[in-house]
């Protein structure tokens, strides 16, 4: 073997030990949940013993007005999530560019409540929507208003706020990254052209911190996808099925219904969209990513 062709290979060869990993760890657990939505499969029956339907699971499911309910739910929670938490994020981070004295004692705190356990966030905003010793129901009857029936009426806004005070910080913390490793001869550049702060957000900070905040918005669209233990406790999907995710209605359609074929089909669909998602914001990411070079070429031709 040729030296040449030696050091082509070498590289393959330390890839191949984590690759047979990854490949066991994840497409084996992937084609056996693909494998089992064909199936009719309770958890008293190994796979092996159960019966194939074919796209049974999925046609089931289609028709299913419940199945249909949690999926709306699921993008309005999400959607609604992610947009609030991108704006609220961004928001801070373009405030809190600056030399401020206790800077580092600030980003510790905006980051304490995505270090909080899931469940206990979940105790905790489900103790202050209590309707008689809750904190904001006081403080309305303190003001001489109305207590709010928070996890009933209001049940899925009320969530929704729980998922934005949680991961704001998320947000906050990769877009003032993204904000103080933009190139300075731009920002400079613009300031000498004469540019408002406003101006200087607008036409040069965000279009160079757009292929980052895409990626930001997609973790966070896949991980709303999937939250579940913050609504399991503090609404347990109610009332009815206004907060019931498809995250907690697959858990159900595996552990209370005993229904895995079904529970395996319900996670395909939601495989499927969030790739059609994944797709969607990596070819937008491609595309801000060249609009980003055009523009820092065009600041130093400019310069």
């Amino acid at each position: 073997m040729s030296t040449a062709r030696a050091n082509r290979i070498t590289p393959y060869l330390f890839m191949a030990p984590a690759a047979v990993i990854m490949a066991i760890a994840l497409l084996y657990p992937l084609g056996f949940m693909v494998y089992g939505s064909f199936r009719d499969w309770d958890p008293s029956q190994s796979i092996g013993e159960t019966e194939f339907v074919g796209f049974k699971n999925y046609v089931t499911l289609w028709f299913d007005p419940a199945f249909r309910e949690s999926l709306s739910v699921t993008l309005i929670f999400a959607f609604s999530v992610v947009t609030a938490e991108m704006i609220l994020g961004v928001g801070l981070a373009l405030l809190l560019d600056r030399n401020i004295r206790g800077m580092s004692l600030l980003r510790t705190l905006f980051i304490l409540p995505m270090m909080i356990a899931p469940v206990v966030v979940g105790l905790m905003w489900r103790y202050m929507y209590h309707p008689t010793v809750g904190t904001f129901n006081r403080t309305l009857k303190s003001m001489g208003l109305e207590g709010v029936d928070w996890l009933g009426q209001h049940a899925l806004l009320s969530v929704i706020i729980a998922d934005i005070w949680q991961w704001t910080p998320f947000i906050f913390i990769l877009a003032l990254a993204a904000l103080q490793s933009l190139p300075r001869s731009a920002l400079e550049a613009a300031r000498i052209d004469g540019a408002t702060a406003w101006q200087q957000i607008i036409h040069i900070k965000l279009p160079l911190m757009m292929p980052v905040l895409v990626v930001t918005a997609l973790l966070r669209l896949i991980d709303a996808f999937k939250v579940l233990e913050v609504i399991l406790v503090m609404t347990e999907g109610g009332p009815g099925l206004s907060t019931e995710i498809v995250a907690l209605r697959i858990s159900r359609t595996a552990t209370e219904f005993r229904e895995l074929g079904t529970a395996a089909a319900m996670s395909n669909y939601l495989l499927i969209l969030l790739l059609l998602f994944t797709i969607g914001m990596f070819t937008l990411t491609r595309l801000q990513e060249a609009r980003a070079k055009r523009l820092a070429r065009q600041i130093q031709e400019d310069e």
